[in-house]
């Protein structure tokens, strides 16, 4: 963040292009290709007219321009850390209304699933064990659904694994 800090942003309310790279230390067409990747970045020209760029614009170009050479992003890395900057929190009640009245429950029996997968990956555990377990039940699923689990299992569990012949090798002469 030592390069924000550096650069003294005039107080004026409006910047043209080449001001904006004089300041930032940026050539002109990384400022444009920049203005095609974040399209909220400069003020919308009219035909012919100069680009021009907002205070706030200036201090967006230098947050590009610092995650992308300090900190090693990409442009869509980028991008995705200013929308998730911007992004507003949203409201605790209006999380638990889409997740749903037992979210906890199913989070909880999801959570116990993947403990026993993890003592079945380190060598513990019982395979039967980690299946009865791991089951979630999906919300409005009923009892005949599980039945009808049961079923396809056995099914898939008959059902021979095709594989594939290796290719004949060509003999070099």
């Amino acid at each position: 963040m030592d390069s924000l800090f550096e650069i003294d942003i005039p107080k004026r309310a409006l910047f043209k292009a080449a001001e904006v790279c004089e300041l930032v230390k940026l050539q002109a067409y990384v400022l444009r290709s920049w203005e095609a990747e974040f399209p909220s970045l400069g003020v919308a020209r009219s035909a012919g007219g100069p680009r021009v760029y907002r205070r706030a614009d200036v201090e967006q170009v230098l947050r590009i321009k610092h995650l992308l050479l300090d900190e090693g992003l990409t442009l869509a890395g980028v991008r995705r850390k200013l929308e998730e900057e911007d992004a507003p929190v949203a409201d605790e009640p209006a999380i638990e209304e889409l997740l749903g009245r037992n979210a906890r429950e199913r989070l909880t029996q999801v959570k116990r699933g993947l403990q026993s997968l993890l003592e079945l990956l380190e060598g513990g555990g019982n395979g039967r064990e980690l299946a009865r377990s791991a089951r979630v039940a999906r919300p409005g699923a009923a009892a005949a659904s599980r039945s009808n689990g049961r079923r396809a299992a056995a099914k898939t569990a008959k059902r021979p694994v095709a594989r594939r012949a290796a290719p004949a090798r060509r003999k070099r002469s």
